[in-house]
Formats: C-alpha cells, structure tokens, sequence
C-alpha cells in the first residue's frame, strides 16, 4: 500500500515545521486559510539558497522535471509538492490530463486535478507539460462506439477530437508551455500502430492533433511522445512520418523519448543514436518519462505498454523490503551515465524528465506486475535522496552524500 508523505514526516522534519510556523507568526488554527499549502511553503524554505535543486543546478543545460500523480495534484502531499518546487523546473500531469479522467463523457469534464496542477506550474513558474491530448489508451470507449454498440462514424470521431482539444488546451491557453499532442501511434517496427484513431481516420488523425493543437494555443511548443525510441526502426518510422506530415504543414517542435529503461539496457549508444537522429531533422528531443527498473524483467522487450502484465511472483519481487547495497550503487551507476549523456547532447536536449518523484508513487511498482516493489527514482520512498540523487547533483557540482 502507498504511504503518503506526509504520515512518514521525520520528528525532525516536524520540528522544522513547528519553528517555521512560529517565526512566520501562523497559528496552528488557520480558519479558512489552506493549512497544506503554508506546509508545503514552510518546507519549501527548508533547503534554502545554499542547496540548489537539480532545476537549479542544470539550468544552463536543460530543464529538469518530474510528473505529478493524482495523489499529489488532489492537494493530500504537501511535502512532496514542496519537494518538487525545490528539486524540478518542469512539470509534467501524470494522468491528470488524459482522457478519461478530465473528461470521462462526452458532456462531462472534471478539472480538479488539472487545475491544480497548472497552477502549481504557475505559481511555482516551472516549465508545464499537458500530457496528453491523443492516444489510443486511458480513453472512453464512447469515443469511438456509440451506446447500442456500433462504431460511430468518422465525422463524429473527428469532432469528438475537436471539441476534446479544443476545449482541454483551449482552457490552459498561455499557461501550458508544452503538450505531449500525440503519443505512441508507431509501434515497435516502425508502422502505424492500428489503434481505433488509425483505424476510423487513417494518418489523418495525427497531423490533425497537432493543427488542432495550434489553433487552441499557439503559443504551446507541440510534442510528439512515446517509448523504445532506441529501437532504430522505431526511431526511423516516427521521423519519416513526421518529415512527411510537417512538409504537409504539419507544425510540431519535438520529439518525446520515453526513456522508460533497465539497469543493463538499452546501452548508452542506443539512446544516443536517436538524440542525434533526431535532433539532426531539426526537432528538439525531450527526455520525457526516465526511470530506471531494477528488478527481473517479466518481458522480453523494453517499453511501457500498459495493457501488458504478468502474473504476480516473488521471482519478479524479489526486493519487497529494501534495494540491496550493489544495486543501489549500479541504479546511481546508470542514472550517472544516463545524465552524462544527456549533459553531452545538451545542444540537443530540451528537457529530462523522470516519470514520478519518489519510488513511493513510481507506476513501476505495479506494472508489468501488480503488487511488486520497485525503485527507479532518484527519491526514496520517504522523499529523501538517495545514491543516484547524488551521482546526477555531483556532475554539475551539487549535494554531495557525505
């Protein structure tokens, strides 16, 4: 069961709030005032001017992001909001934003947690990532059958799409500085993946996401994301569609390479041929959803795939309490080379983002098996910075372990 931060706060860590709270002359009775965000503020303070966060620390390089859960964006995490404040400079809506939880009918819209977390990037002024207007996944069936059954006809699906686009980036028009428009269409070899939106509106549907895109907010930088982009037939298949859509005035500013990896592979070379394949087309590449999986893989290729799963082992969990001391020193091995990658195509990368804060809320515990316990984040699952923290700070001069 996930712990939220706040019921792991240390007695030090409340010691910290109490004297925070005082100095700042804040009653423990706030009335209408929000108790959680002068919390999240106080700890905020915390670390103060002399500890830069990795934000800070590779601002003349790219940005550096996290993605917020919905436990997180419904306001019940104080600390980690904080934490993020302090450690990121780009954010990106875990699943806030995709289809089915903003708008789970045709005439329903729920934007809670959507609202949240622009405002968060607002008022926290980080680099705000909408994820995601359309894929073939975490979508309404409605969309595409209508209500005895039957596939609906292409023109409803087109403005099935229009209103969705329109009103959801219409919305966060100015305030979003990019939109992950389309995700994972191209499969593994290259091809169309033959998902519903392929199927009823042929490749239409993806150069008609981005030009709808634009036309809510042309301000937004315009994205196109999805995973195993090492592969070099994937690579090569979503950049001779996107070359071929843009020269039909498709507009589009990056690619998103998931970057969902092991501790063994893809290797270093795989993942710098893409950046460069890439960047090389004249697109910007942004590392989009890091994170490093340390336990046995239950697949026989790299991705994220969320229909896949497998039965539940202790073969595949073989860590239910802690990371034994060699792999937590090979994940800092890995995150180090990662980012050195990353530093030496900084010509080239816009942005890294890792997909979660802290290994307590990383989709890595249950995916492609329900119930194991993983750690692939740079954050344990009590917020604190573990190994791999240190190896990324230390390559531009930051914290070090001690």
């Amino acid at each position: 069961m996930k712990k939220t931060m706040m019921s792991d706060l240390s007695d030090q860590r409340r010691q910290f709030l109490r004297n925070a709270l005082t100095v700042a002359g804040i009653g423990l009775v706030l009335g209408s005032a929000s108790p959680r965000r002068l919390l999240a503020e106080a700890l905020s303070a915390k670390a103060g001017p002399s500890t830069p966060g990795l934000g800070a620390l590779f601002a003349g390089d790219f940005k550096v992001g996290t993605a917020l859960s919905n436990t997180t964006l419904l306001a019940q995490n104080p600390e980690l909001e904080a934490l993020v404040s302090r450690e990121f400079s780009a954010i990106t809506a875990e699943n806030a934003m995709k289809w089915e939880e903003v708008h789970p009918q045709a005439d329903t819209w729920d934007w809670q947690r959507a609202d949240h977390f622009v405002d968060f990037g607002h008022r926290k002024q980080m680099y705000t990532i909408g994820h995601t207007l359309v894929w073939h996944s975490q979508i309404p069936e409605s969309v595409f059958v209508d209500t005895h059954g039957r596939l609906r006809k292409r023109g409803e699906i087109v403005r099935a799409m229009e209103t969705h686009i329109g009103t959801l980036a219409g919305r966060y028009r100015g305030k979003i500085q990019a939109w992950d428009v389309v995700n994972e269409a191209v499969t593994d070899d290259g091809q169309w993946r033959k998902s519903l939106w392929y199927n009823t509106l042929g490749d239409s549907y993806f150069s008609r996401a981005f030009h709808l895109a634009r036309e809510a907010d042309p301000g937004a930088e315009l994205l196109y994301n999805d995973y195993s982009m090492h592969l070099p037939a994937k690579r090569d298949g979503v950049i001779d569609k996107i070359a071929k859509l843009r020269k039909q005035g498709m507009p589009i500013h990056g690619v998103g390479m998931q970057a969902h990896v092991h501790l063994d592979d893809p290797a270093i070379s795989e993942l710098e041929a893409s950046i460069e394949a890439i960047a090389a087309v004249g697109l910007d590449v942004h590392i989009t959803e890091l994170d490093v999986d340390v336990l046995p893989k239950a697949y026989d290729y790299m991705g994220a795939e969320i229909s896949t799963n497998f039965a539940y082992s202790e073969e595949l969990n073989p860590f239910p309490e802690q990371l034994p001391e060699k792999l937590v020193d090979e994940l800092a091995a890995r995150y180090e080379s990662l980012f050195k990658l990353f530093l030496k195509h900084r010509d080239k990368v816009r942005r890294v983002s890792l997909w979660g804060t802290t290994d307590a809320e990383s989709w890595k515990n249950d995916w492609p098996v329900v119930g194991r316990t993983n750690y692939p984040l740079i954050f344990d699952r009590e917020g604190e910075p573990k190994k791999a923290y240190y190896a990324v700070a230390g390559l531009k001069g930051g914290a070090s372990s001690g």
